[in-house]
This record gives structure tokens, C-alpha cells and sequence, in this order.
């Protein structure tokens, strides 16, 4: 009686819950999923809204599903297994061979996506408010630098607190633009058959996958890494779950606000400033600052984990590696326009991110083979 109630308090210690470190942890998703791509409207309208209902609600759910599962894996995973590097996740679902593959491939993929950061800074800088758009990429990259210098625990403070903020703010600004014009909707998708935008895929299908499969080139790393400091499997599991039904609700929401404005958002660079000036000059400055905010908590993470790959935090190589990238990506970011960058980087890794997906659920179902086995 005595070993069972030991048992059980010992239970109730290891699946301790803290809803604020909960609450951390899926603020650290949403502020690494909104980037450029997503608070700019550029990565929602060729992802979901140019394929009309079935991009926003078909993508959308899809992306719901495999996103939350993503999310949860590689949280959990990284909580019972600690590895030494978080680059190491590659290896747990993939081998050796091909681990070490998804290993190296991701660390460009998610360099090139800082590259997107800088150049989705520049076009606010440029569209907005009619400054160089090198002036932005620059600011973005020495902010961000700097940010990374100061190592992961700077991090997660940061962009936990900021993440909520910008996801709330993206989907009262869908909202807005769904009930200032209801009928829009119907009238955004009918137009679409007429329009040539932009898109991630030929079909609505494979343009989600493709999107949890660049998504999930960024989070592996981050979150196999902080699920290392999370307390408990249910606490792992439940910022995960919270963070991918948030992110994902917000990206369905802000698709139907783009379709419902699609004759003025389609073919341009920031969709949501467009949005928003149409409400008020005053309401886009701030929609402005919004999307620089989103750019920032999802390029430091993303700075961070390519310098992590090579050095360990806070040393003086990682710092030194983190400048020289930071320059590096700034160059690249400014040569090709905002939307081209959108469409070359992520939708080529997102192809390659689903081959992990695949060897992911691989794992997953041979894992809960031998566990019903036992």
C-alpha cells in the first residue's frame, strides 16, 4: 500500500503541469510559425487563399491535423530523449544515412527562410513606408544578431510573450476584413477562377503538405530543444497541442479575410497592409509594426538554430558564427523580390519536408506497434 501511493504521488510529480510554462512554450510555436510569410499574408494567400474554399478550409484542416501532430512528436521526444544536440531528432526518425541528410538539408533550408525574414523586412520598409528596403533588411538582421547573442533562454522569454500578441492581432485584423465585406467571400472565390496568383502547389493538397513540410524543417530542431526543458510528457504535449491549434485556427481565419478582399490583396507583396490601410492610415501603421514583430520572433529562432548546429550557445564562436550569418543572410535576403523568395524557398523544402512527415509517421506507428505489444 505504502510502494502504491508512493508510485502515485511520484506519477503526479513527473506530470506536473505549470499552464503558465504551457502557455510559454505554444507562444514559442506561434511566434516561430509567424514570420514573414504569415504576418506579411504573402505566405497565407499562395498557400491557402488562390485555391479559394478548398485552400482555406481543405489546406487549413490539413494543415491542423499534421501540424499538431508535428508539433506534439517533436516535443515529446525531445523531452524523454534529451538528446545532446537537438539536430539529433534526424537521426531518431530518419537513421543515420538520412538523418544526417535532414540534418545538414534543414540547417540551409532554415537559413534561407532568415534570408525570407530579411527580405519580408525589406518590403515593409519599401511598400509602407516608402523607405529602402535595404535600410529594413539591415535593421532586421543587426536587431536579430544581437537578440541571438544573448543565447536560447533570451529567446523563448522573448518570442513567448510576443507570439500571443501578434496571433490575437492577426485574427482580428481576418476578422475585420471578413465582416467589413461578408459577401466577399463568395465573390473572392468566384473571382479566383479569373485571376493569376501566385501559388504554392497545384492543388490545395499538396500545397499543405508542402506547408507543414517547410514548417516542420523549422520546428524540428527548436522544439525537440525545448521540449528538453519541459517537466513532464503532458506538459511537452499540451504547449505543443495549444500552440499548432492556435496557429492553425489563425492562418483559416486570415485566409477567408483575404479571399473576401481578394480583387485588392491578389498580386501584392504585403496583403495584410493592404487590409488594414483600407480600414484606416492609422490602423496600418500599427498592422505595420505588427508584421515586424512577427518577422523578428520568427528570425531569431531561426538564426539561432543554424549557430547552434555548429557551436554550442553563448560561446564565442556562436557569436562570432552568428554575426557572419547574419550579414550573410542579409546579402542574400535583398537580391530577389519578397514573394519570389516566399515561393522558391518554401515550396521547394516544403517538398522535401514530406518525405520526413512520411518517415515520421513511419516511427510513430512501429513505436505504438511494439508498445501494444509488450
Amino acid at each position: 500500500m505504502a510502494q502504491k501511493a508512493f508510485t502515485r504521488a511520484h506519477l503526479d510529480t513527473v506530470e506536473k503541469v505549470s499552464v503558465l510554462r504551457v502557455l510559454s512554450y505554444a507562444g514559442a510555436i506561434i511566434a516561430f510559425l509567424i514570420g514573414s510569410g504569415f504576418a506579411t499574408g504573402q505566405e497565407i494567400l499562395q498557400y491557402f487563399t488562390s485555391y479559394g474554399y478548398w485552400g482555406v478550409f481543405g489546406t487549413g484542416l490539413l494543415v491542423l491535423v499534421l501540424m499538431t501532430y508535428v508539433a506534439v512528436e517533436f516535443f515529446v521526444v525531445g523531452q524523454a530523449k534529451k538528446f545532446e544536440r537537438p539536430s539529433m531528432i534526424f537521426h531518431y526518425y530518419c537513421g543515420k544515412h538520412l538523418g544526417t541528410f535532414f540534418d545538414f538539408f534543414s540547417i540551409l533550408f532554415v537559413f534561407l527562410s532568415f534570408t525570407v525574414m530579411v527580405a519580408g523586412a525589406g518590403a515593409v520598409f519599401e511598400e509602407h513606408y516608402g523607405l529602402s528596403r535595404y535600410a529594413g533588411g539591415i535593421g532586421l538582421a543587426v536587431v536579430v544578431g544581437i537578440s541571438v547573442w544573448f543565447g536560447l533562454k533570451s529567446l523563448v522569454d522573448v518570442i513567448g510573450k510576443i507570439g500571443p500578441l501578434i496571433v490575437v492581432v492577426a485574427i482580428a485584423l481576418g476578422l475585420l476584413g471578413i465582416l467589413r465585406n461578408p459577401g466577399g467571400i463568395a465573390e473572392g472565390n468566384a473571382l479566383l477562377a479569373g485571376m493569376e496568383l501566385t501559388q504554392a502547389s497545384t492543388n490545395w493538397f499538396m500545397a499543405g503538405l508542402s506547408y507543414v513540410g517547410f514548417c516542420m524543417l523549422w520546428l524540428a530542431a527548436f522544439l525537440t530543444a525545448l521540449g528538453k526543458t519541459a517537466r513532464s510528457r503532458k506538459e511537452a504535449s499540451s504547449g505543443a497541442l495549444a500552440g499548432s491549434i492556435a496557429f492553425s485556427v489563425a492562418c483559416i481565419v486570415v485566409g477567408l479575410g483575404l479571399l473576401a478582399n481578394i480583387a485588392k490583396v491578389g498580386g501584392t507583396e504585403i496583403p495584410m497592409l493592404v487590409l488594414a490601410s483600407d480600414v484606416s492610415p492609422v490602423l496600418a501603421a500599427g498592422i505595420s509594426v505588427m508584421i515586424l514583430a512577427g518577422i523578428y520572433t520568427t528570425a531569431v529562432p531561426l538564426l539561432w538554430t543554424v549557430s547552434s548546429r555548429f557551436f554550442a550557445d553563448k560561446t564565442p564562436r556562436f557569436k562570432y558564427l552568428t554575426i557572419a550569418l547574419a550579414v550573410a543572410g542579409t546579402v542574400i535576403g535583398l537580391v530577389l523580390p519578397f514573394s519570389q523568395m516566399v515561393n522558391i524557398v518554401y515550396v521547394i523544402n516544403g517538398y522535401v519536408g514530406i518525405l520526413l512527415l512520411v518517415l515520421m509517421l513511419v516511427k510513430t506507428g512501429t513505436r505504438l506497434i511494439r508498445r501494444q505489444s509488450l
